[in-house]
């Protein structure tokens, strides 16, 4: 396991250290969990660029057209 150290503004600490005990969890645990989710974003785009950069645009074009259509109700 790496160790990080941060820098943080005082206030912005006091306030990260009041949302870990809002939520019931270590100061650590709470930037584990922002970095968990910050990675799976990350994956997300990642995986949406290289399926989306083999795709065929017309037809993605033509699908998003479609569900504009049907979510306005034509």
């Amino acid at each position: 396991m790496a160790i990080l150290t941060i820098r943080l503004p005082d206030e912005q600490h006091e306030r990260m250290k009041a949302l870990a005990a809002r939520r019931g969890v270590s100061l650590n645990k709470l930037f584990e969990e922002f970095s968990a989710r910050a990675i799976a974003e990350f994956d997300v785009e990642t995986r949406f660029k290289v399926r989306a950069a083999r795709g065929d645009k017309a037809r993605g074009f033509e699908i998003l057209n479609a569900l504009d259509r049907k979510s306005k109700g034509s």
